[in-house]
């Protein structure tokens, strides 16, 4: 079988592209998407804490969440199928980034990033943030950032099969498979060979996989900084009201935000206790022994609390920056890369979905210069980092 464009992993990223490829009018070619699983169980995208956000501290990466949130609310002009339209539930309720004296200089720094890509931030004081919400302690803080627009959360798997729906409504094709290798002769990938035993002959191909995506990337030669980490969530219930909660960042790193009737939290494990990862099992105790005590010392109303539930999924971490590597390795014409989200997939797989179709059909970014992004800054090792890492 040929196909002019694969796409290895069919999750949020890899459909964003399928749907922005198919619907991009200069493009005329056939696009196959091989997933592996295609109830997602497993996959980053439904494992996720399901939110987006503009506070980062890299511009881009900035750009691609607005572009995310306005392709968020205008879902029904992208994804409509037969009349139906993704229920995505968006909740925009901005996320709230905390520090204390220590941390200060840095969200300064981000705020003033952030303003001058027109981020609808505002720098709150201690006093501010004590009286928009008074269940916080806010005892140890020195200021407080929250997004009053574009930022909150949405239901991710709806998000990811609306793309995957839409898709094959515009003719693209998925196969449930796991792309074993690829054939590579010269400065192009010729083939792809599959877990069915089937050889698909392909134009261009583009790695979505996710965690797998090191291991895809090695089979053609190249070789990708990016390793599995496990992120445990939890969610608890409690008789605490937090009225008008946003996604709270706790100057630690932990985060809570409201889901249903509860809570969702989690925080990254420390470096020492965070090797390469690709089981699944819950991390207990980071929340008995750290994330509770983080969650009590935070909202008084948090000391009674019940857990009801937890998972865990996977970050594809860029060990480099924690940034994006999106694009052409210099090496292979036409192997592109969009891997390395350390966490930020999903708000950022509409604009890279675009960013890619761009790339495949003109061989450039047309509307956000995402240049920087590229392998220039891995192979020179000078990492374009991401601060606001959750």
């Amino acid at each position: 079988m040929h196909t002019d464009v694969l796409i290895v992993g069919g999750a949020v990223v890899g459909s964003a592209t399928a749907y922005f490829l198919a619907s991009q009018p200069s493009f005329k070619g056939k696009i196959l998407v091989v997933e592996q699983d295609p109830t997602y169980e497993k996959s980053a995208t439904a494992l996720s804490a399901a939110s987006i956000r503009h506070q980062f501290s890299t511009p881009e990466n900035i750009r691609l969440s607005q572009f995310g949130s306005s392709f968020l609310k205008s879902v029904e002009q992208h994804l409509a199928v037969d009349g139906e339209v993704p229920a995505l539930g968006f909740k925009e309720r901005g996320y709230l980034f905390l520090a204390t004296a220590q941390g200060l200089d840095i969200l300064q720094a981000n705020h003033h990033t952030q303003r001058a890509e027109n981020v609808d931030v505002n720098l709150l004081t201690p006093a501010q943030l004590q009286s928009r919400f008074p269940w916080l302690n806010v005892s140890d803080l020195s200021a407080g950032s929250l997004g009053n627009t574009g930022e909150g959360w949405l239901d991710a798997y709806a998000l990811m099969q609306g793309f995957r729906r839409k898709a094959q409504s515009l003719g693209v094709q998925y196969r449930q498979a796991r792309v074993e290798a690829l054939h590579r002769e010269g400065r192009r990938v010729t083939s792809a060979r599959l877990s069915t035993g089937e050889l698909i002959t392909c134009g261009t191909v583009i790695n979505a996989a996710g965690t797998g995506a090191t291991a895809l990337a090695q089979s053609a030669g190249i070789s990708l900084p990016v390793q599995a980490r496990k992120r445990s969530i939890f969610f608890f219930t409690s008789s605490a009201r937090l009225d008008a909660c946003p996604m709270v960042i706790d100057p630690t790193g932990a985060y809570f935000r409201p889901e249903g009737e509860g809570y969702l939290c989690g925080i990254a494990p420390s470096p020492e206790h965070d090797p390469e990862c690709h089981d699944f099992e819950v991390q207990h105790s980071l929340f008995e022994e750290v994330l509770w005590p983080i969650l009590a010392a935070r909202v008084p109303g948090f000391e009674a609390l019940r857990l009801q539930r937890s998972w865990a999924g996977h970050y594809d971490m860029n060990l480099l920056d924690h940034n994006a590597i999106l694009g052409a390795h210099p090496d292979i014409d036409n192997f592109l890369f969009a891997n390395g989200f350390s966490g930020h997939g999903l708000q950022h797989a509409p604009a890279v979905g675009r960013a890619l179709s761009e790339l495949v059909t003109f061989g450039e970014f047309r509307t956000l210069q995402l240049d920087a992004l590229g392998w220039r800054r891995v192979l020179n090792a000078q990492p374009l980092r991401e601060i606001n890492v959750v």
